[in-house]
């Protein structure tokens, strides 16, 4: 079992979870880089694909966990978490199988986390942001507080207490890893910090929220009325005043 550090993550002490279907052009790649790179367990959690992502995986010396049916990908990221939670590792680093991560940025993130003391650290690229997304990310940073650049990284490294939180039910009503996540994690009181990282375009595929004009739309509603609520929900826990005196 990873021995958990008393200050900083080591990499070595953390679990990379790679959330996959039907990857098996890339995944192989992705999981031969990230030992390399980092010399730590990686764990793809294969949602349920029909081709030899497996296969790949085992070849390139990682561990699989196959869900029964395709839950996406934040729920194939968090049943990730779970089990690194279940099995004592100090952190989760979580990136993409489809080949955009380079494998050598990820020191990067714990860099960061050591630098920072960070709870979170999403590894972000400006520059690959369309239009689309620069539009939808400054109206998600007036609506939700988060000064945040990328929301929707799959690049993150989390800390013991953040794998807590996200292992726990109420991150179960989540369908996307990006915003929702975020607020959860904000709200709790955790510290999240961003670092540049290089990114490639797809290899294949196409992003699951950038699709179209129409899947935009409908992501931004589904996440505006996620918002409002996470927002409702902190006013409601929020100390109450009385007599202009103010919470302890």
């Amino acid at each position: 079992m990873p021995r958990l550090p008393s200050d900083s993550l080591a990499a070595g002490a953390c679990l990379a979870v790679i959330p996959a279907r039907n990857e098996s052009g890339t995944v192989g790649s992705v999981v031969a880089g990230v030992r390399a790179a980092l010399g730590c367990d990686v764990l793809v959690v294969d949602d349920a694909s029909t081709d030899t992502t497996v296969d790949e995986v085992r070849a390139a010396g990682g561990e699989t966990l196959t869900l029964p049916l395709g839950l996406g990908a934040w729920g194939a990221t968090q049943a990730g978490i779970r089990y690194a939670l279940r099995n004592g590792y100090a952190g989760v680093i979580t990136l993409d199988a489809d080949g955009q991560h380079l494998p050598d940025s990820l020191p990067a993130l714990f860099e960061a986390q050591a630098r920072t003391g960070a709870n979170v650290v999403i590894g972000t690229c400006i520059g690959r942001l369309s239009r689309a997304k620069r539009i939808a990310w400054q109206y998600l940073r007036l609506l939700t507080g988060l000064k945040l650049g990328d929301f929707t990284s799959g690049l993150r490294l989390y800390d013991r207490r953040a794998v807590t939180i996200l292992a726990g039910p109420e991150a179960s009503l989540l369908d996307y890893q990006d915003v929702g996540v975020l607020m959860l994690l904000s709200r709790n009181g955790l510290s999240i910090t961003e670092t540049p990282t290089p990114m490639l375009p797809r290899r294949q595929g196409h992003s699951r929220v950038f699709a179209s004009w129409w899947v935009v739309a409908r992501y931004m509603v589904h996440t505006t009325v996620l918002c409002l609520a996470q927002l409702v929900a902190g006013r409601r826990h929020a100390p109450r005043t009385t007599s202009g005196r103010q919470p302890c």
